[in-house]
């Protein structure tokens, strides 16, 4: 079972002085429409062939986030897999904007 961070716990991470590494796997049409930034668009088609960007950051926490929770899952399991510390944002950008940012689009 892949690890879930909900929004308000992320939001404190956040203000760490290690902040996790936040990775979208959204479409690049979707990370125009919103974003938590500052976030790495990695859609999740993209990446079995783009997972050697995250190397640098291995140790690093990774939170990789979608539009509802679901691919983020997926993506996290992956980046686990390669042994990333990477956990999904449990309801996705949806539930940042309507628990930490309202000036997230919600789309």
């Amino acid at each position: 079972m892949i690890a879930e961070i909900e929004a308000l716990a992320l939001a404190e991470a956040m203000k760490s002085r290690e902040p996790p590494l936040l990775v979208d796997v959204r479409t690049a049409y979707e990370h125009q429409l919103a974003k938590i930034s500052p976030s790495l668009l990695l859609p999740l088609h993209e990446i079995e062939e783009r997972a050697a960007e995250l190397d640098p950051h291995k140790g690093r926490r990774i939170v990789v986030y979608c539009h509802l929770g679901v691919r983020s899952l997926d993506g996290a399991a992956y980046l686990c897999s390669l042994g990333h510390d990477a956990v999904s944002l449990a309801g996705g950008i949806e539930a940042w904007s309507c628990e930490v940012d309202p000036k997230v689009p919600r789309y």
